[in-house]
């Protein structure tokens, strides 16, 4: 659904899959400062939410997805993952639950395919799954927030940050996002999802063997980095680019942007047996990398939290 803060004057729509919101308004870097300083708010209603009610809705999504939700509390904020058997992330989901129901944001154009999976796992629990069209995603640099939709007008006056904002953040701050970081084939350790979205310790889900089996072996298939791109060229690498070391591809970026304090920046995931020292090209452009995921990621190297700098 079309957000009305893209009728504001200076509003530019975003490119698919966020079409619907405005990349920004006016002033890119001006907006990306006020978000940094959290003086201002993104307007993220692109974003599906839906609603999970029910007396058994913390249980039963406990033993569907990767993190542990029995005990979550009413205004706890977290994130979860669905993974099919094989232990491939389906559906990334940040959720709350309000003391009635589970309320969880997906990316958009994906909400109906989690809720087909939900529904035919509810079997006789006392579950209920739908929609929640009436509420809306807003966030600043640090926490997300669900408001009614029709009320979406009524932030017309306060400041606003477009996504091309938050994303620049999003970036700096090592976050992966669905669709960009990820393909049909992304495990949740290459991108440094286990912690905030996946529970080592709990009970048994849909693709919990993999998970196990890559933490305790310690070698991911592949792994996330961050790259800081020569500022010296006028383009910026696009998803889905390709990443190339020593003449070989060895990886695709994700996300790039222009950040107000680093330049461009991208994050991008590569083979894990790429140095992790060696320079690279991203989409034809000179880079630098930082590691967020380790080669060996497992039990025994676990990633700096400095390097993850991680919110929901």
């Amino acid at each position: 659904m079309r957000s009305p803060l893209l009728d504001l004057p200076g509003a530019v729509a975003a490119d698919a899959p966020d079409s619907d919101v405005a990349a920004h308004y006016g002033d890119l870097y001006a907006e990306q400062r006020a978000l940094a300083k959290g003086e201002a708010v993104v307007d993220r209603s692109n974003r599906e939410v839906i609603r999970i009610s029910g007396a058994d809705r913390l249980k039963w999504l406990n033993d569907l997805t990767s993190q542990k939700l029995d005990t979550l509390k009413p205004g706890e904020w977290t994130q979860t993952l669905d993974l099919d058997l094989q232990g491939r992330v389906q559906h990334h989901l940040t959720l709350v639950d309000d003391g009635e129901s589970v309320l969880a944001h997906v990316e958009p154009g994906t909400a109906q395919s989690l809720i087909d999976y939900l529904d035919r796992m509810r079997f006789m629990l006392r579950v209920e799954v739908s929609r929640a069209d009436d509420l809306a995603v807003l966030s600043t640099a640090t926490e997300d927030f669900l408001v009614p939709r029709a009320e979406l007008a009524d932030h017309l006056g306060r400041p606003l940050a477009g996504l091309w904002a938050y994303e620049a953040l999003r970036i700096e701050q090592h976050r992966p996002r669905m669709g960009f970081e990820t393909d049909h084939k992304t495990i949740p350790h290459e991108l440094g999802w286990v912690g905030s979205a996946v529970h080592l310790s709990k009970g048994c889900y849909r693709g919990q063997e993999t998970v196990a089996r890559v933490h305790n072996l310690g070698h991911p298939p592949r792994r996330l980095v961050f790259l800081h791109l020569d500022g010296s060229v006028d383009t910026l690498p696009v998803h889905g680019d390709p990443v190339i070391f020593e003449s070989q591809e060895v990886g695709v970026v994700g996300s790039a942007a222009r950040h107000h304090e680093l330049g461009p920046i991208a994050l991008a995931v590569v083979k894990r047996t790429v140095p992790v020292d060696a320079s690279l090209l991203a989409g034809g452009v000179a880079a630098a990398q930082e590691v967020v995921v380790p080669p060996d990621a497992g039990r025994n190297v676990a990633i700096d939290p400095s390097l993850r700098r991680r919110i929901r």
